[in-house]
């Protein structure tokens, strides 16, 4: 995969504005995922098994801010002979661009396409599985009840829900060692403390985590009947729900 700028956009003095997925982080943005997101590799890859198990050849995958596209490109080569179709929607026109660009490099914009639209009021009845990775923690959460609905009454019967989120611990002493041993993580992949205070100042108000007992209630009250964990890593989880047949 072709390499992205490196991310520097927090060697500042002060952050103006919160975070936003403008033009500057879409330059930056897989360097940014590949050294803020413990294990990303791993998830892609354990998520790409379960697809494996529970969809159709023909069925559609709707990856939700689907971002540069680097997640859907990956599903594409590890599921390359399964017969599926890849869908990547955001609202970002530069993080399309970028996406689209990709899928052209690496000759995949027949198995590849991409949609410009409002993740929280899509549209695709009959689709196989919906990806969420890291992008449900972007959505207010007295719109997240809303969202999940909308994704469950999209889904054909016996389909998937993949989603991967930060979460947060209620035990206060917990969340606090997992939030420290994260930030000894970030400073491994080369992040000052500047970078790690200035970044989680932009995101205080933007990314609002769950539990992990939150999300599974959520996505139980939304009519999945089958909901499990199948990552984590400290604050970090990705979690399955499957429609019933």
């Amino acid at each position: 995969m072709a390499e992205s700028a490196k991310d520097t956009l927090f060697q500042i003095d002060s952050v103006e504005e919160d975070f936003v997925f403008n033009e500057r982080v879409v330059e930056v943005f897989d360097d940014m995922l590949d050294r803020s997101v413990p294990f990303y590799k791993e998830v892609i890859g354990s998520t790409a098994r379960l697809l494996a198990c529970f969809l159709h050849r023909g069925d559609a995958i709707y990856d939700l801010g689907c971002a540069t596209g680097t997640t859907l490109l990956d599903f594409s080569r590890l599921l390359e002979d399964r017969g599926l179709k890849f869908i990547g929607v955001d609202n970002s026109t530069p993080m399309l661009d970028k996406a689209r660009l990709k899928a052209e490099l690496y000759s995949k914009t027949e198995s590849l396409s991409f949609l410009e639209e409002d993740i929280t009021k899509i549209h695709h009845p009959g689709t196989g599985a919906f990806i969420v990775n890291y992008t449900m923690q972007f959505i207010r959460p007295l719109q997240r009840e809303d969202f999940i609905r909308q994704l469950y009454n999209n889904l054909r019967p016996g389909g998937v829900l993949l989603l991967s989120e930060k979460v947060i611990s209620h035990d206060r002493r917990l969340n606090r060692e997992y939030i420290d041993i994260y930030h000894r993580f970030k400073r491994k992949k080369g992040y000052s403390e500047l970078e790690i205070a200035k970044k989680r100042e932009a995101l205080e108000n933007v990314l609002i985590p769950f539990s992990i007992d939150e999300n599974k209630t959520l996505l139980k009250s939304c009519g999945f009947q089958s909901v499990d964990t199948y990552f984590q890593w400290f604050n970090f989880a990705s979690f399955i729900a499957v429609k019933p047949s």
